[in-house]
């Protein structure tokens, strides 16, 4: 047990619960800038993740508020694909022993991407909705949300990171849905895609279980305080401030 990432655990997942920006945008580069190899910080991330969104995806169940054909759709394109990512890292390893680096400058494009996304979310909420896209019957945007699962499955894959942001942003311009439903919608498919990548990175040896755990000590309570806290505090200074510390990190790594 180590009371310091426990520490690290808490102050994460208060920020989680407080602000409502990805844990793995903020962690993954964290345990990496501690001096954890970038291949073990992503397959951990992935699995804890799993783990803190299955209790997210069944609270969310039990209030209807989850769209099943959305799910299924994203993530007939967007397992594979994570699976690819994994599989094709795992490769590259073989064959030119640079995984850690691919990962890592990987890393921070998508932390610059996810920091940009949560604030486009943050402050063109409203321009987003009402367009074209939204109008259109779910049926019809088969085609397009099978490979929105396709493109950004491969990202979460190879970096552990925009299976919520990401993948909410694409939602939150495409579909129509009331908030609850599209948080619901987007811890569900999250649930299986990291789990699905999660289970591809522990089968190659990229999963630290004592972090994990020690992580999930801190995160667990950390999360409750903060949504408990949430309302107390304006959102947009909190997730501006988030997006900004991402956005640093990101040009970090890169």
């Amino acid at each position: 047990m180590s009371i310091g990432i426990i520490l690290m655990g808490l102050l994460i997942g208060f920020m989680v619960g407080l602000t409502g920006v990805g844990g793995a945008a903020l962690l993954t580069p964290i345990l990496i800038l501690l001096g954890i190899s970038p291949s073990i910080a992503v397959g951990t991330d992935l699995v804890y993740n799993s783990i803190t969104k299955l209790f997210g995806s069944f609270q969310h169940w039990r209030q209807k508020t989850i769209n099943l054909t959305l799910v299924k759709y994203l993530a007939i394109g967007s397992i594979p694909s994570a699976i690819c990512a994994v599989g094709i890292l795992h490769l590259f390893d073989s064959f030119f022993h640079n995984q850690e680096q691919v990962i890592k400058h990987a890393l921070g494009y998508v932390l610059i991407l996810v920091a940009l996304t949560t604030l486009i979310k943050t402050f063109a909420k409203g321009k987003l909705e009402e367009n074209t896209f939204q109008k259109k019957p779910l049926h019809e945007k088969r085609g397009l949300t099978i490979g929105i699962g396709v493109i950004l499955g491969f990202i979460v894959g190879l970096t552990s990171i925009g299976s919520g942001s990401l993948f909410a942003l694409a939602m939150l311009y495409l579909y129509r849905m009331s908030p609850s439903e599209l948080v619901g919608t987007d811890i569900a498919h999250a649930f299986l895609l990291v789990t699905a990548a999660g289970f591809m990175h522990a089968g190659i040896g990229n999963v630290d279980y004592l972090l994990m755990i020690n992580l999930l000590m801190g995160s667990i309570p950390g999360v409750l305080i903060g949504s408990n806290l949430s309302s107390k505090f304006p959102a947009k200074p909190l997730r501006t401030i988030m997006a900004i510390m991402i956005l640093i990190s990101g040009v970090k790594l890169i």
